[in-house]
């Protein structure tokens, strides 16, 4: 499957490390940033990038990793089309 990965600098270590974890899993993964840790980044840029992949049909599906969780998802649901939600556990993230 292809995924598609981004992060602010909060979520930068966890977003590597899921990468990381999809690509032994076999599964294609695009890195939309950030690329490196800059506390002057900001998570609705990622959100973007993220979501409109999604949409677009490039990837199937995304994970979008801030500081909280909560700003990532709020702001990627503000693209028509994008359901985000804050999962902190295997329960809420099937689906």
């Amino acid at each position: 499957m292809k995924v598609v990965v981004g992060a602010d600098h909060a979520g930068y270590d966890l977003k590597e490390t899921i990468k990381q974890y999809l690509i032994s899993l076999g599964h294609d993964v695009i890195d939309v940033g950030a690329h490196e840790r800059n506390s002057t980044d900001d998570y609705p840029d990622f959100a973007r990038l993220v979501g409109e992949r999604v949409l677009s049909g490039r990837e199937l599906r995304g994970v979008l990793i801030c500081g909280s969780g909560v700003g990532a998802s709020v702001a990627a649901n503000k693209l028509p089309g994008v359901r985000a939600a804050v999962c902190h556990d295997c329960y809420s993230a099937q689906g």
